[in-house]
């Protein structure tokens, strides 16, 4: 992984900090335990859970290994001086697409946190990056596979962070 720096809100980064805590305090006990009881079962040669405990082991490990590295080169982006008004990363934008005629709301976060089941959009996306710095009114316009895209801002709300 690159030192590329992570946008997080304040959410993100506490749910990124908790899997960490998580991983090293209770999946590392869990799976050293089921280590020590595959071991206990002699050969280890042909005991497929021991390698499928080591397997997880080292899915853990890697993850801790990356979870480490997103805290230490995040930026967490802070509400102080930000202009409410418009589209930021933190704000929740609720817009009418003309294409499909429905009206869409996502939170803008950065491509860390980002998970479209969740609404929530990377700033990075084409849509987010379209969206961050209009205002309530405007039209922003994306282009996708089938051509132009038409977004009017309806509402930008500041959900807790």
């Amino acid at each position: 992984m690159d030192s590329k720096k992570h946008i997080l809100t304040s959410k993100g980064m506490a749910a990124l900090e908790e899997e960490l805590q998580e991983l090293k305090v209770v999946r590392r006990k869990e799976i050293a335990q089921k280590i020590k009881e595959a071991r206990e079962q002699g050969d280890l040669s042909e005991n497929a859970e021991y390698d499928a405990a080591k397997d997880e082991q080292r899915a853990i490990e890697t993850r801790i290994e990356e979870l480490e590295k997103i805290i230490k080169n995040s930026e967490v982006i802070s509400e102080d001086n930000m202009d409410h008004t418009v589209v930021n990363i933190g704000s929740t934008v609720e817009f009418y697409d003309r294409s499909y005629d429905e009206i869409i709301s996502y939170t803008i976060v950065g491509s860390t946190e980002s998970n479209i089941i969740k609404g929530l959009i990377s700033n990075e996306s084409p849509l987010g990056a379209a969206l961050i710095g209009s205002r309530v009114g405007e039209v922003v316009e994306v282009e996708g596979p089938e051509g132009i895209n038409q977004y009017e801002i309806r509402n930008i709300t500041r959900p807790e962070l």
